[in-house]
């Protein structure tokens, strides 16, 4: 049945109708998502760092419940493309490592936000419920 359903759709799409064109747009915006955004750890950072301002390295691994490494390269990715901030400095004799989406990040998440809830809407109007 499966198999027939997509057959169907796919003799549907092939006459080019302006439903059809438009879940075609659709499927090519999907693939436009910000792939540095979309991976669920550095998703899951900038939101944090959005509601919550700025965290601690500790502070972020154990929201997300992962492990050092797992942060650090994931944070670096997000920093090397200015999503994000580190800063460092010391409280007592301890590294005290602090993090914080900028500008860039915020605007990026918005966007990319924004993009997911076109995509639900789309999904959500689609007749084939």
């Amino acid at each position: 049945m499966v198999a027939r359903q997509s057959a169907a759709r796919n003799a549907e799409l092939d006459t080019g109708t302006p439903e059809t064109l438009g879940a075609l747009e659709g499927a090519s915006e999907a693939l436009e998502l910000d792939r540095l955004i979309h991976e669920r750890v550095r998703l899951g950072i900038v939101s944090a760092l959005a509601v919550n301002g700025s965290l601690t390295f500790t502070d972020l691994r154990d929201l997300l419940g992962i492990t050092d490494g797992n942060l650090k390269s994931h944070a670096s990715k997000l920093e090397a493309a200015k999503y994000i901030q580190c800063t460092k400095s010391f409280e007592g004799r301890s590294q005290k490592t602090e993090y914080e989406l900028t500008p860039t990040g915020r605007d990026e998440l918005e966007a990319y936000l924004g993009h997911m809830e076109a995509i639900i809407q789309a999904t959500r109007d689609s007749s084939e419920w």
